[in-house]
This record gives structure tokens, sequence and C-alpha cells, in this order.
């Protein structure tokens, strides 16, 4: 499910392919990502390559927009904008209030990601 970098693209997305919440939300956004403008890059492997510290792009969602790296609710901002059907909502996250609240919530479900992580199962690949 790794998808090189490649250019052109608006944004890099680099996400954990070893969680099964992340698989699946990813899943979801490649399916939205209809012009191709997100590199969707999967970071589980040890070899994977990151603009930062591996464990720390893991603990948090990281997105690159022009050129500049995001994390959190500012990165799910970017990835939105990059995506028509999702791109209203990316522009209103530009107003830093916005932003401030949807990081708050951001936080909460970081505090509740391990537990959710094990109730949801693992999506079924595709063959």
């Amino acid at each position: 499910m790794t998808t090189a970098p490649k250019s052109g693209k608006q944004v890099k997305v680099w996400y954990d392919g070893a969680c099964p919440l992340c698989i699946r939300e990813i899943r979801i956004m490649q399916r939205l990502d209809r012009h191709d403008r997100i590199a969707f890059i999967d970071i589980s492997p040890a070899e994977a390559a990151c603009p930062l510290d591996r464990q720390l792009m893991l603990e948090r969602f990281h997105a690159e927009e022009g050129g500049q790296l995001l994390s959190g609710a500012a990165a799910f901002a970017a990835m939105w904008r990059a995506l028509p059907a999702m791109r209203p909502l990316g522009q209103i996250a530009r107003n830093r209030i916005v932003l401030k609240i949807l990081e708050a919530g951001y936080r909460l479900f970081l505090h509740i990601r391990p537990r959710l992580q094990k109730l949801v199962p693992a999506p079924k690949t595709d063959s």
C-alpha cells in the first residue's frame, strides 16, 4: 500500500501502515484522491524514509504541503485541501481558531487511539 512520492503531488502524507485505523482511513482518502494529488507513504517498515524521527511520525499524523511539514490537525487539513470533496473543511481549518479546536480533538483521539486499535480488526488486503 506504499506509494512513493512523485513530482506533481500537492501533498505528501506519512501514515502508520501497521495501524488498522490508519489503514482504513488512508484507503478512504485514496479513493477520494481521484486526481492523484496526494503521495501516501507508509512508514511502518523500519527502513522507511522519514523526514523526522520515525517514532515521532508514527505517534502523530504528518503531511507536507507547499514544502512545509505539518502534524496533527494541520496535517489532516492539508490532506483535505488536496481532495475536492474535503476541500471546504480543509479551507475552514486555515482559520487558527478552528484549527485549535480540531487539534484539541485530535489530541483527545490520540489518548484513545491505542484502545481503538485493539477493537478494530485489520482490513482485508486487496487481492
